[in-house]
C-alpha cells in the first residue's frame, strides 16, 4: 500500500522562533528564555538528558521491540537519537508542525532519514486521522511555547491515536501534572483506551507520561499496564525513577 500523502501544515504567524543556547558542553532549544524543551550534551549528543525523556522511554516495558514508532514532534530530538541508536531493528517516523524546528536537526545531531527514519513536515492532527493499525508504540511529545496545544489533547485525537496503534500498542503521552486541562486529558484517556492506562508516580517531576494501551485480547503489553496500574509503578517516586535509569541503562548496554 502506498504511503499516505502527508498533509502539509499551515504556517500560523509565531512570534517565538525557536532558540538554541549553547554553554559549555550544553545545548538547549528553548520557545521563551528559560523554558527549555529540549537539553543535550555536545559530547556525547545521544544521552538521555532530561527526566521526561528517560521516563517515556519507559514504553519499553510495555513494548520492547516495537518494529514502529510514530511520534509527535521533533524539539531537540532527544527520544529520536536515542531510539534510532539503540533500537537498530525498528523504524521510526516523526511528525512536526514547524519547519524552523526541522531546521535545527543538525544542530542537534539528529541523523538524516534513513531507510528506518522519516521526519515530515506536517500537522499531527491531520496526519493521524489517516491512520490505522500502523505502529507499535506512539509517543505524543508535541509542546510548544503555550505547553500541550489542544487538539493534541482532544478527544478526537485521542481516537485516531487509538486507531493508529496495532493491538497491544502503546501510546506515552506527555502531559504537565498543573495544565487546567489535565483533568480532562486524563479522562479523555480513560475512556478512549478503556481504562487500560496507567503511569509512574513521580517518575519525571510536573511531567506526567500517561501510558495507554490498546486491547485486543491479552498481551504483555496490557499485563504490564495492570501491574503498573496497581501501585502506579514500584510504589515510590525515587524506586520510579531508578526505574527510568535502569531502562536507559539497559538498552545502551544492548540488554
Amino acid at each position: 500500500m502506498p504511503p499516505p500523502t502527508d498533509p502539509q501544515p499551515s504556517q500560523p504567524s509565531r512570534p517565538n522562533a525557536p532558540r538554541v543556547r549553547t554553554r559549555g558542553d550544553w545545548r538547549s532549544l528553548e520557545f521563551l528564555p528559560g523554558m527549555v524543551q529540549s537539553e543535550m550534551r555536545l559530547s556525547r549528543p545521544d544521552d538521555l538528558v532530561l527526566s521526561y525523556a528517560r521516563a517515556m522511554m519507559c514504553f519499553v516495558l510495555f513494548q520492547p521491540q516495537p518494529e514502529h514508532i510514530l511520534m509527535v514532534g521533533l524539539g531537540g530530538g532527544s527520544l529520536v537519537k536515542f531510539c534510532h541508536r539503540y533500537l537498530p531493528r525498528t523504524r521510526i517516523t516523526v511528525l512536526e508542525l514547524r519547519a524552523d524546528v526541522i531546521a535545527l536537526r543538525d544542530q542537534f545531531a539528529i541523523p538524516p532519514d534513513d531507510a528506518r527514519l522519516r521526519v515530515i513536515h506536517t500537522d499531527a492532527v491531520h496526519y493521524m486521522a489517516s491512520q490505522s493499525a500502523c505502529a507499535d508504540v506512539l509517543l505524543v511529545d508535541g509542546f510548544d511555547e503555550a505547553g500541550l496545544p489542544p487538539a493534541l489533547g482532544s478527544a478526537s485525537f485521542y481516537a485516531d491515536c487509538r486507531r493508529a496503534l496495532r493491538p497491544g500498542g502503546v501510546l506515552a503521552a506527555n502531559i504537565f501534572s498543573y495544565d487546567p486541562h489535565y483533568p480532562a486529558m486524563l479522562r479523555r484517556l480513560r475512556q478512549t483506551f478503556q481504562n487500560q492506562l496507567c503511569w509512574f508516580q513521580g517518575m519525571a517531576g510536573n511531567n506526567r507520561i500517561l501510558f495507554a494501551v490498546k486491547g485486543g485480547g491479552r498481551s504483555p503489553a496490557l499485563a504490564m499496564q495492570r501491574r503498573v496500574a496497581r501501585r502506579q509503578g514500584l510504589g515510590l517516586a525515587v524506586l520510579n525513577r531508578l526505574l527510568a535509569h535502569w531502562v536507559v541503562l539497559r538498552l545502551r548496554w544492548g540488554r
